[in-house]
């Protein structure tokens, strides 16, 4: 084992910890609408199947990692895998990506705030999220493990104390006879009205919701002892898997999936025809600390990816130079610029294109997921089950992939993903080529 794992402190369940912070975001608490608009009370399908590909994309991650930690984590594992040109497009890949979905996340944090300051304009309170978002990042890997910790435990608790007053309101419901008794078995008479359809395209938006699983891969040279990583992803999954099932059904059993809007929680949904006190002040706190932290991960997984892309002069090397900062001022000043560019853009964007970049920016993550597999049965000496495995992990995501063409609005986002990977292919074909250019001279 290198020195580098000798430097880690954390245990396995505070990376599960830390997992969930990550993890537990807008893609569950806003997406699941969406999932659910798609496959009818069929969701819980889409959202099994997503927790599986997460799982094996997890896995052969974190045993790459233990079998060689490095910080550059995926990108580099795909750089022995492929050669450099694998490692510095799937670097950039991941980094544009998570700056357009950071934009989207700072752009609905700003309309959630809106329900207690009606009158603030949305880009004063997207840049206040962005100068906290930044300030986290300054206090280095404790300061953001602290973070996540505690902002991970309020969400999983949120998500609790929604199953605790649905499952309270359903025993209600069963003495009384109300509404509620109708909206479950409307749901279980359409349980597939959407048909195998509805799954396929709910499924993009299942994958959604446990997006950030890849920061965990980044943090497991941070581990006291890296073998214990696939526990600490297992442990996290079940759980996490368990409270997204169980609350999505406890929502369609309070409310017909017909009645959920797609722009807004379904878990406010579900409950706003009980009048119970504060309950949308304290889920729309939730839905701010999820949005909130979701951002902060992918925040520190673009500077960790920025530092070793610099460090592999696959981005400009002074990005990585250090200072008196936890972190490297060059790539800080980078990372506050790319925000103030996305915040800029979501704003004088129209809506429509705006959205086509967010479908495509989530594509091109999952398209990071896929060559992790790949790059996994490239390095690892893998058993007939490990390759049944991996290879149903890479149908998983291609099937996914395959269901933005179902509809307009995804199909669109698909091709400006492409149109991305086209732009990233020809960058990385230009450094190659002048890198190369560079040795023979």
């Amino acid at each position: 084992m290198t020195s580098k794992t000798s430097k880690g402190r954390l245990s396995w369940w505070q990376l599960s910890l830390l997992g969930i912070g990550c993890t537990l975001g807008t893609g569950f608490f806003l997406g699941t609408s969406m999932a659910i608009h798609k496959s009818g009370p069929a969701v819980v399908i889409p959202f099994l199947l997503a927790a599986i590909a997460t799982y094996i994309v997890y896995d052969a991650l974190v045993k790459m990692s233990v079998d060689n930690p490095d910080k550059g984590s995926f990108r580099t594992y795909a750089k022995q895998a492929f050669g450099k040109w694998a490692g510095f497009s799937n670097g950039w890949i991941y980094l544009i990506s998570e700056m357009l979905i950071m934009g989207s996340q700072l752009m609905a944090l700003g309309i959630f705030t809106r329900l207690w300051f009606p009158t603030l304009p949305l880009w004063v309170a997207a840049s206040i999220y962005a100068a906290l978002g930044l300030a986290v990042i300054l206090t280095g890997m404790k300061g953001f493990e602290n973070f996540q910790n505690i902002f991970g435990a309020l969400k999983a608790a949120a998500v609790v104390m929604f199953i605790i007053v649905a499952v309270l309101l359903i025993i209600k419901g069963f003495n009384t006879e109300t509404t509620s008794l109708d909206a479950m078995h409307a749901n279980y008479e359409e349980f597939f009205s959407q048909g195998v359809k509805g799954i396929w395209l709910g499924l993009l938006y299942a994958f959604y919701a446990f997006g950030g699983i890849e920061v965990m891969g980044l943090m497991v040279i941070d581990l006291k002892n890296p073998q214990e990583a696939p526990k600490a992803g297992k442990v996290m999954l079940i759980v996490i898997t368990i409270i997204f099932i169980m609350a999505i059904m406890l929502a369609l059993t309070l409310v017909s999936w017909k009645d959920f809007n797609i722009e807004e929680s379904p878990f406010i949904t579900a409950l706003r025809d009980y009048h119970l006190p504060f309950f949308a002040d304290v889920f729309n706190g939730i839905l701010i600390i999820a949005g909130f932290s979701t951002m902060v991960a992918s925040l520190y997984a673009v500077v960790t990816i920025l530092i070793t892309l610099a460090e592999d002069h696959d981005a400009p090397a002074s990005l990585a130079k250090k200072g008196k900062m936890k972190v490297p001022f060059p790539a800080f000043l980078f990372l506050a610029s790319g925000l103030i560019i996305t915040i800029v853009i979501g704003f004088l964007m129209p809506e429509r294109i705006f959205e086509y970049l967010m479908t495509a920016a989530g594509l091109m993550l999952i398209y990071n997921w896929l060559f992790i597999l790949v790059t996994y049965a490239k390095l690892m000496e893998l058993s007939k089950w490990g390759h049944v495995k991996n290879g149903f992990g890479m149908l998983l995501i291609v099937v996914t992939v395959s269901g933005t063409l179902g509809e307009k609005t995804s199909r669109l986002g698909f091709f400006v993903s492409l149109l991305f990977i086209i732009i990233i292919a020809i960058a990385t074909w230009i450094v190659m080529k002048r890198q190369k250019h560079g040795k023979q001279v």
